[in-house]
């Protein structure tokens, strides 16, 4: 038998490893960040703990003991307590991280690796913010029913104000989202207060809307802040009997702002990680 007829050995083949899919990375992603959220916990409670407490201990615990009050106002101001916590837990789980990723630290690049479009890594961020503040809203109806020893309940209006606080975390992740990615880092601080402080005061959380027809130019204003509805979801999920807008009002409107915001967070978040 000559070389030629020596059968040469096969060489064992390598079969290129398949390239995970993106529903696969994107929940591997979500995962991740979920448990850092469980492992975050207290600070989501310093978050839920600080304004909405505060403004609850203040404004029933304080005037109310001084008279000026009347004895039905937490009943009233709680639900608004709640939807403050859902939006603005959201808003500052988002933007301060983003700040931070797209500035002196660059974390986001780690991030924009994974084999996912930076779309999904945008949506992924909304949707642990949206997390953090569902956890707020639910942390907070126990604890300020502890603050003021009473606390409206119904559990037929539970799946309402749940939908309509989910539609408020998301909207603040949206916001957040959009005001990181377009302010410069020293402007933040800045854009907090001037977003934050119109979003609080014009987002009836301590009133029922329909009782600001005696003074029609600010009921105007405050039908202009996306938080009014999440305040007067809860409300009425919660308050049937206390004048308030119509559920399908809320949900319509929560819905339309919610999607605006994503379309906008989400283009936002792709022109800054081209940049």
């Amino acid at each position: 038998m000559t070389a030629l007829d020596t059968p040469t050995p096969l060489l064992p083949t390598h079969q290129p490893r398949s390239r995970p899919g993106t529903g696969r990375v994107f929940a591997a992603v979500l995962r991740r960040d979920l448990m850092v959220t469980g492992r975050e916990l207290w600070i989501i409670l310093v978050q839920v703990g600080l304004t909405p407490l505060f403004m609850l201990f203040v404004f029933n615990t304080v005037l109310g003991s001084q008279g000026l009050v009347g004895r039905g106002f937490a009943d009233v101001f709680l639900p608004g307590i709640i939807a403050l916590a859902a939006l603005t837990t959201a808003l500052q789980s988002v933007a301060l991280p983003l700040v931070k990723e797209f500035g002196f630290t660059m974390e986001i690049e780690d991030r924009l690796m994974a084999p996912l479009p930076t779309g999904y890594v945008a949506i992924g961020k909304l949707v642990i913010a949206t997390v953090r503040g569902l956890l707020a809203a639910v942390l907070i109806y126990p604890l300020g029913a502890l603050m003021v020893g009473s606390a409206p309940w119904r559990p037929a209006g539970l799946p309402l104000a749940f939908v309509v606080a989910l539609l408020g975390a998301w909207i603040g992740g949206a916001i957040g989202m959009s005001l990181a990615t377009t302010l410069p880092v020293q402007r933040i601080n800045v854009a907090f207060s001037v977003i934050l402080t119109p979003i609080i005061w014009t987002g009836c959380i301590h009133y029922p809307w329909p009782r600001l027809s005696s003074v029609p130019w600010y009921q105007v204003v405050t039908a202009l802040n996306p938080m009014t509805y999440v305040s007067e979801g809860v409300r009425g999920a919660l308050l049937p009997g206390v004048p308030h807008l119509p559920a399908w009002v809320c949900l319509t409107v929560l819905t339309g702002v919610a999607v605006v915001l994503t379309w906008v967070s989400v283009r936002c978040f792709n022109r800054r990680a081209i940049q």
